[in-house]
């Protein structure tokens, strides 16, 4: 793509890497450039090598570049390790007396960042500060703007720290100004100005927040943690209650309890606090309880790589839980549709009375890209529960009542008069204890089969674009949405068509059948090491793909990674 440019700021762990990366995406943003931003950090607190990488452009961005155009090393060790993802005409901006390097390299700028900011600082901690400066020189962005972005970022700091921030900023930038004299970074701006920069993370949360969740708990796990900071944040100004639990039994648990008293809960968690959960799941299933469960992805099994990325539990979410019972999972592929997924979600959890999956994965929860405003004209909050008024004239109630769509009125407790009878075991409408075989037949039938095929009705499907005669059709789901996008538009000497998948549980079928009709090459993407989706495809509809791209080291695919990859196919 013409007029972008990448930026990677690296060192270890502690040394405050998250702080600059942020405040360089909101810099950029401001100034009215589009950016995508994601952090490849260790599970450590000090030490090893981390980096923040942001990609900024005049148009919207969907993915990361592999290669970087500006490079800035922190410690000696990110100059050798990076060096080798450096551009054809990219930079190392680089403390040469600090890191002990007398080498010559045509790519280095080196930079007395440690001694400026000492020096106009007083200490070596405004090092992010000089690097907010000098970067913004190096692209063109006017220095207003990181005065702008520090103001803001330490405003509840003392004034004298908010000063020596702008001072060793200011440093920074003069010291580029004077020395860097290339203009080869200084990229035409977009219109980004007013956009809103978040994650899907945040958008998750905003959506949940939007349709009336009043509960969440969970326990903390990367990377589902970011949800549970920003429910917490706002639990005050939404009235809502936020509850970390003692482990993610308790989380799924209490979520049930909440939802079972008429309040919309959720809970979020990683692959291994899910498999805690999935007797709770069985749970919300058998006294069709509507509840809504974050699954954000990481390499496992067991502890894995707890900070990085994959897409490996695609098989597990669909089958998890003992017995036989409809769910819904989404798998939301961009921020836009994380955050009207999860509305969705709560809707049709509380309208079938299931458990609702909103699945993503450690790349989309953590990167940060700046949007368009949600359109709130297209959001319908809906409640599916017997009002306090309706509930006055309930006579003989029957919590688990056989209907032709195997949804039964949703009665809350204390707003009728009689008592609502739940259990966990095999029950009668009433919501008895039974072991008849006619019974559970036909609550089987309830639970299952009425209620998976009203779901296949609400499907939300699957968005093809350029599909009819493409040289080759890219097939994914989740956070493989933007290197989707961005490859198809890349490779302009052929025809590519892809295909996204917002929801993989119950699996669009006839859409997928449809969609694929005389399909010449399709080509399954995915972040796992056993090609969940191709499998689920072909299970689902008995289309075998012509090969899958498979990625699982933890990283994410990357648009170069994935063009090259296309080519070699095509």
């Amino acid at each position: 793509m013409d007029n972008e440019l990448t930026i990677k700021i690296a060192g270890e762990a502690g040394q405050g890497l998250q702080t600059v990366g942020g405040a360089l995406c909101n810099m950029f943003k401001n100034a009215g450039f589009y950016i995508f931003a994601a952090q490849d950090y260790m599970s450590r607190i000090r030490g090893g090598n981390n980096f923040y990488q942001i990609r900024i452009s005049d148009k919207h961005l969907h993915t990361l570049r592999q290669n970087s155009d500006i490079m800035v090393a922190f410690d000696n060790k990110s100059v050798n390790l990076h060096r080798k993802d450096i551009s054809k005409n990219g930079v190392i901006v680089l403390d040469k007396k600090r890191f002990n390097i007398t080498e010559e390299d045509s790519t280095f700028f080196d930079i007395p960042m440690y001694n400026i900011a000492k020096e106009v600082g007083g200490d070596e901690i405004f090092v992010n500060s000089v690097a907010c400066g000098f970067l913004a020189e190096m692209t063109g962005v006017n220095f207003s703007y990181v005065d702008n972005v520090l103001r803001t970022a330490f405003a509840d700091k003392k004034k004298d720290l908010i000063e020596k921030n702008r001072e060793t900023a200011h440093a920074g930038y003069d010291f580029a100004k004077n020395n860097f004299k290339r203009d080869i970074f200084k990229i035409k701006k977009g219109s980004a100005k007013d956009t809103l920069l978040m994650t899907a993370s945040d958008a998750i949360g905003l959506g949940a927040i939007k349709a009336g969740c009043k509960f969440y708990s969970a326990y903390p796990m990367t990377p589902s943690t970011g949800l549970a900071n920003l429910m917490a944040q706002y639990a005050k100004r939404f009235n809502m209650v936020v509850e970390q639990a003692e482990d993610e039994i308790a989380a799924i648990n209490m979520i049930i309890g909440a939802s079972f008293a008429g309040v919309r809960s959720m809970t979020g968690t990683s692959g291994g606090g899910f498999a805690l959960m999935v007797e709770g799941l069985s749970l919300a299933g058998m006294t069709e309880t509507p509840i809504v469960i974050y699954e954000g992805q990481r390499p496992g099994p067991a502890t894995g790589l707890p900070t990085r990325t994959e897409q490996g539990d695609l098989d597990f979410l669909i089958s998890a839980g003992h017995g036989e019972f409809a769910r819904l999972i989404f798998s939301p592929g961009s921020i836009e549709e994380a955050f009207y997924l999860t509305i969705k979600a709560f809707n049709l959890a509380e309208k079938y009375q299931i458990p609702v999956i909103i699945m993503s994965d450690q790349h989309l929860t953590d990167s940060y890209r700046n949007i368009e405003m949600f359109d709130l004209d297209k959001i319908k909050v809906q409640r599916y529960i017997l009002s306090k008024e309706e509930s006055k004239n309930v006579k003989d109630y029957k919590r688990y009542q056989i209907t032709e769509s195997g949804i039964s009125p949703r009665a809350i407790p204390s707003w009728i008069e009689e008592p609502v009878y739940a259990d966990s075991d095999e029950h009668t409408e009433e919501g008895h204890i039974t072991e008849d075989a006619g019974i559970r037949t036909m609550m089987v039938e309830k639970r299952f089969y009425k209620k998976m095929a009203g779901l296949s009705n609400e499907i939300e499907k699957p968005k093809a674009f350029d599909v009819e005669g493409a040289d080759c059709i890219l097939i994914g789901f989740g956070s493989t949405y933007g290197v989707l996008k961005e490859t198809k538009e890349s490779i302009a000497d052929k025809k590519i068509g892809y295909i996204h998948l917002p929801q993989v549980w119950p699996f669009p079928s006839a859409d997928m059948i449809e969609l694929l009709k005389g399909a010449k090459n399709t080509v399954v993407v995915e972040n796992n090491a056993g090609a969940q989706l191709a499998r689920l495809l072909k299970r689902e509809t008995g289309i075998q793909a012509n090969r899958s791209i498979l990625k699982f080291d933890g990283r994410p695919f990357n648009l170069d990674f994935l063009i090259q990859q296309i080519r070699q196919e095509i």
